[in-house]
């Protein structure tokens, strides 16, 4: 019996890891799938327009790495949908990462035995390690509120009661979140087909988000694993300098502002939007003087490489 719940898919299992010049991080992610998974597994590198010949070598190198060419920067969830749209139609679990993650032993394996303790799980995600901190990679779905309350005091105030709440920061149990980290997730094939995979309109941040919060609306879970453990060597494609910080923060905040919306649409929140998105637009400015690179709004993952 297939544990992907759908007779369309098997039981298979395919990496999907989306590249732009990904350098030496590639190797070290490939690397350490052989001791996250004892299943078979294939990959395929989307990739986004590289340049430095790392995708190239990897998929040389050895028979399960498929490199798929996009030839341009059509950003993350573009790349995976192309990605998982070839995938055959015996594969059943996807995982979907960054380059520049590291997965610890057994990790990928505990993540698909997560699934099929949770029927329902259309996205499991495992903990997620920076620079030796916990990244709260397991939040709720920005409501207004929490949104508004954490991007006003985040900086200020760490640990006002808006951003503790949308983090779930101290939650260390297996359970359901609104959201998971889109720099390492479990797919069940049949969620994803459900919904139709990610929203290609977000180029950058935001895409794991509303997968997330369409994925529960559509009726599947979003389940943190953290007996799954990697870690995220992060930022070697975004911090490269000011001016690329500067992009990634001002994209930040136009992700934020579709987010929010797609879900007040109509002549009725027609003020709420033109505020949010005078607000977040200031934001954004203010956010760029003060501190390149950092995350501003608290959503998406900011050090994603594209």
């Amino acid at each position: 019996m297939s544990t992907a719940g759908d007779d369309r898919f098997g039981d298979g299992l395919a990496v999907v890891c989306v590249t732009y010049s990904p350098g030496e991080a590639l190797g070290e992610f490939l690397g350490s799938l052989e001791k996250a998974t004892a299943r078979p597994y294939r990959v395929v590198l989307a990739d986004n327009g590289s340049v430095d010949g790392a995708p190239e070598a990897a998929a040389a190198a050895d028979d399960r790495v498929e490199l798929l060419v996009i030839g341009e920067n059509v950003g993350y969830g573009a790349a995976a949908n192309r990605a998982v749209a070839g995938l055959p139609a015996d594969v059943g679990w996807v995982l979907v990462a960054n380059p520049d993650i590291v997965l610890g032993r057994g990790a990928l394996d505990t993540l698909v035995d997560a699934g099929a303790r949770w029927p329902r799980a259309g996205g499991l995600g495992p903990l997620i390690r920076t620079g030796g901190e916990v990244y709260p990679s397991a939040r709720l779905v920005p409501s207004l509120g929490r949104g508004v309350g954490h991007a006003l005091f985040a900086a200020v105030w760490p640990e006002n009661p808006w951003t503790r709440s949308y983090r779930q920061e101290g939650a260390v149990a297996e359970r359901t979140a609104g959201w998971l980290s889109g720099s390492c997730l479990l797919l069940r094939r049949e969620a994803w087909a459900s919904v139709d995979g990610f929203d290609p309109r977000y180029f950058m941040y935001f895409e794991d988000v509303d997968l997330g919060d369409r994925l529960g609306r559509a009726g599947w879970l979003n389940v943190y694993v953290p007996d799954a453990e990697v870690v995220h060597t992060g930022g070697h494609a975004t911090d490269r300098d000011a001016a690329t910080a500067a992009r990634m923060l001002a994209e930040h905040h136009r992700s934020a502002y579709r987010f929010l919306a797609d879900r007040y649409r109509g002549a009725r929140w027609a003020p709420l939007r033109a505020a949010l998105r005078v607000g977040l637009s200031l934001r954004a400015r203010t956010g760029v003087r003060a501190a390149p690179g950092s995350e501003p709004y608290g959503a998406g993952s900011s050090t994603r490489a594209r």
